[in-house]
């Protein structure tokens, strides 16, 4: 069966001219992204693209509104990614030619179908993500709001192993050179620094601490937080020793140790898990009954459907031995995850989509939701993390991440309740981004 490579959600839409005139969502239950228990028969009232206030009771009128009437439907805040990547992929490809203007474009309104309003692009950007960016704050790009950390900071012959091109990454070998990358990248205003700390599973060289020490130094110079691709324990007890504000990956070669929690803690470390990562090494093989949703078809285009619905494709995963190692640090993943969670380290929400064909933008965030609660959390608890938490690290907190007065109307309307059942993520009825009603729309790929 041909699948298209664009969202077909199953969209009540507004009149034309609804999308400029007041909203009012009537007779909700509200999930408000600060992980408080849900409110029922609440009513919302959105004008000028913000949310203008939040009324008890089944029906709010006010004049000349467009008032829905939603009895039965949760409302949730717009999820927030706070480790994505954009432009990278194509089809089954990665490479520095999908790095176009109308592939971003495309990406970023994946990301808003599917609930996604905010997403932090997290490294290997071209300079030209800065003039998108800037488009967007001028009305002339759609899609999900974008952050960037703008090229990020990995080493020479090393980590990311990624195919990207010399103008998406810097390679600093030393300190000095590595400040002058964090310099340049602030002169564009980067939301963030993303560092790379890792040596692919012992096949690259190890970065030197000296350099990224001195990148997170200068990053702090210009008050801006450093995100930190990490997997080994070691690796990250160094990046807290050295001032690290965002484990950007869950740590997955062994479980986290007591001390590092309390130090975690203590300096507000955010943790964000990526687990659906781990899992897209190896899950699609056995072909999990989630692949035949069409929430799930839809999010992929007919080349990569193509690919994990092959015989090749699934025996190449069950015979590759790395298959093991990777679901070993899928289960450490979900270990270290409820230990830090238990311990009250702030966990964010990130998912890493987009690095590769197959860590797929927009339906990933909600498949992590569904692992995040798989590995202790609540649904609540997981919400907050995408939602709030999110906002706070990345310094949006007056502007999105929950659903208050004078906040964005950056909202999903849902089938489902996900507070009872994660999954009703997925439920999804209405997407509002600054107050106007997302709508599913073909897109080439």
């Amino acid at each position: 069966m041909k699948l298209l490579g664009f969202v077909l959600l199953a969209l009540t839409c507004l009149p034309a001219g609804a999308q400029t005139g007041t909203i009012v969502l009537s007779d909700v239950r509200l999930i408000d992204g600060t992980g408080a228990t849900p409110r029922d028969h609440v009513s919302i009232v959105i004008q000028n693209g913000k949310i203008a206030r939040i009324a008890s009771g089944g029906e709010n009128r006010a004049p000349d509104a467009q008032t829905l009437k939603l009895t039965g439907k949760t409302v949730i805040p717009g999820l927030i990614n706070g480790h994505g990547h954009l432009g990278l992929t194509k089809g089954t490809t990665v490479s520095p030619d999908n790095y176009t203007a109308a592939n971003i474009e495309h990406q970023l309104r994946q990301y808003e179908r599917y609930g996604v309003t905010t997403m932090m692009s997290l490294g290997m950007n071209k300079d030209l993500i800065y003039q998108r960016r800037a488009e967007q704050e001028t009305g002339q790009l759609g899609g999900a709001t974008l952050l960037t950390a703008g090229r990020g900071i990995g080493i020479p012959k090393g980590v990311p192993g990624v195919n990207v091109g010399p103008d998406q990454l810097y390679r600093p070998a030393t300190p000095e050179d590595a400040r002058k990358a964090v310099d340049e990248m602030a002169t564009h205003n980067v939301n963030l620094i993303k560092i790379w700390v890792d040596d692919n599973l012992h096949t690259m060289p190890k970065p030197n601490p000296a350099v990224y020490s001195a990148a997170i130094a200068e990053a702090h110079r210009h008050h801006l937080k450093v995100a930190a691709h990490v997997y080994y324990l070691a690796d990250a007890k160094l990046l807290i020793t050295n001032g690290i504000d965002i484990l950007a990956h869950s740590i997955r070669d062994r479980e986290i140790d007591a001390d590092t929690l309390s130090e975690m803690k203590r300096k507000n470390i955010y943790y964000i898990p990526t687990l659906q990562l781990e899992e897209s090494f190896f899950a699609y093989a056995d072909h999990p009954a989630w692949m035949d949703t069409p929430f799930f078809k839809n999010a992929i285009g007919p080349e990569l459907a193509q690919t994990l619905n092959s015989d090749t494709y699934r025996n190449k995963i069950h015979n590759d031995p790395s298959t093991h190692v990777h679901g070993t640090a899928f289960d450490t993943a979900l270990a270290n995850l409820k230990k830090v969670n238990d311990a009250g380290v702030p966990v964010a929400f990130g998912t890493d989509s987009g690095a590769n064909p197959y860590r797929i933008q927009g339906w990933a965030e909600h498949r992590e939701l569904q692992l995040m609660v798989q590995a202790g959390m609540t649904p609540l608890q997981a919400l907050h993390s995408a939602t709030e938490v999110n906002a706070k690290m990345l310094q949006l907190s007056d502007k999105t991440g929950t659903i208050a007065a004078g906040k964005q109307a950056d909202l999903i309307v849902l089938d489902g309740d996900p507070s009872s059942d994660i999954t009703n993520t997925q439920k999804i009825a209405m997407v509002f981004h600054d107050g106007k009603q997302v709508k599913p729309r073909p897109e080439p790929q």
